[in-house]
């Protein structure tokens, strides 16, 4: 587990890409681009219809002709069982719906990990909150502008997730155990939304506000749109992979999706609100998004190691352009949260303002670049928020998840230690 200011793998998972061992490289000929022979023939199933009510007698009828066909092709070993060997990230031939033998046992336990994670937003007390918003000395004025302006973008940022993800992500990847763990992920997002809209629902705050932030605030529209733009050419249901062209898209895709919306986005709203909960300020909300950040850290975690992966078995992918573009997105990422840190902090609050935010995003890119292969671009950037470390360092909570598991499960509580 990993520290989510940091996104770190543990030592024992820090392995270049080259390191990793699940699969050789393999690349796709341009000859074989155009098609991935799928091994499973199709079984053309009778519906015949016509003018006789003997339904049954048709529909035995049609079984016959199903088994027929199933019979023969289990004679030309389409039936012959899935090898670890042919299992891939992207463009595999072998059938997806048989999860094991697992290639990726780092994708399994993931999914394993997530599930012990389970939480519901309705299980945090929302009591102290509620008061403390309604008090008029409860908060200054750039306390609440953070507040708002923190649910107003996520509220709707995993939203965006949850659809990149079911409508793009998950029919790409053609590995069935990571596709288990973006149904995990999936659910965890719309966890998040839930608990977003149940925070806005107990402050009585104006759900039209707040719900059309990402339409109507510059700051925060500007990386909606940004992140938008990076993942709708796979929303396209003409799209498939299986080009050089249309793989590096779906790479991008990733990139953009993992490394800047959930791995930069996030990052100054959860600061913001998390500070607050050190001071003793909205602890019900600032709860609510350590919950959330526990699962962030797993999924950006997966994304680097799907990324990694892709790259491991598609070399051809990672070449200079392709590298450029990546490195292009996470700068392009951390200036807009830069310029949102800006809005949202005109002045000094909670102990922190906007320019100590941008050495922390300077901070946090470097890890992004690094993370997939790139050099960093910052390379005196330090953190200046220690504390973040310790609210969300997994590794030094390593007993919680341990010894507290079923605690965990039905919503234990937090301590702000």
């Amino acid at each position: 587990m990993l520290s989510w200011d940091e996104f770190e793998k543990p030592e024992a998972e820090k392995k270049p890409p080259e390191q990793q061992k699940e699969a050789a490289p393999v690349e796709i000929k341009e000859e074989q681009s155009e098609k991935i022979v799928k091994k499973q023939p199709k079984i053309n199933v009778s519906l015949e219809t016509g003018s006789s009510s003997d339904r049954l007698e048709r529909a035995k009828k049609a079984v016959e002709q199903f088994d027929q066909a199933l019979g023969e092709a289990a004679l030309t070993g389409a039936g012959s069982r899935v090898n670890v060997d042919e299992k891939a990230m992207i463009n595999c031939s072998a059938d997806v719906n048989q999860l094991v033998p697992f290639k990726y046992d780092w994708a399994w336990q993931k999914y394993l990990d997530g599930c012990a994670n389970h939480w519901m937003p309705q299980e945090i007390n929302m009591t102290g909150d509620i008061a403390l918003w309604k008090s008029e000395d409860g908060l200054s004025e750039d306390e609440r502008k953070i507040v708002k302006r923190s649910l107003g973008f996520f509220s709707t940022a995993d939203s965006l997730v949850a659809n990149n993800l079911v409508l793009s992500v998950y029919k790409h990847l053609t590995n069935p155990e990571c596709r288990q763990y973006l149904l995990r992920q999936s659910f965890e997002e719309a966890i998040h939304t839930h608990a977003y809209q149940y925070v806005i629902q107990s402050l009585g705050m104006d759900e039209a506000e707040l719900f059309n932030m990402y339409r109507e605030v510059p700051s925060v529209a500007r990386k909606a749109s940004w992140a938008l733009e990076f993942t709708k050419e796979l929303d396209d249901p003409h799209f498939k992979t299986g080009t050089p062209k249309e793989d590096k898209k779906l790479l991008r895709n990733l990139i953009g999706f993992y490394c800047v919306l959930e791995g930069i986005f996030f990052y100054c709203g959860f600061t913001q609100i998390l500070s607050m909960g050190r001071r003793n300020k909205m602890n019900g909300t600032a709860e609510q998004f350590q919950y959330i950040l526990r699962d962030e850290s797993m999924h950006l975690n997966f994304g680097i190691d799907v990324i990694n992966q892709i790259k491991l078995e598609n070399p051809h992918l990672w070449d200079e352009e392709m590298q450029d573009q990546a490195a292009g997105m996470i700068l392009q990422g951390m200036q807009l949260e830069i310029e949102y840190a800006r809005d949202t902090m005109p002045r000094g609050v909670l102990g922190m303002n906007a320019s100590m935010m941008e050495e922390y995003l300077n901070y946090i890119a470097n890890r992004r670049l690094v993370q997939i292969g790139l050099p960093e671009e910052f390379p005196n950037a330090e953190n200046p928020f220690p504390w973040m470390s310790e609210i969300m360092d997994l590794r030094k909570e390593k007993n919680f998840f341990e010894t507290r598991v079923i605690e965990y499960q039905t919503g234990g509580a937090l301590t702000w230690d």
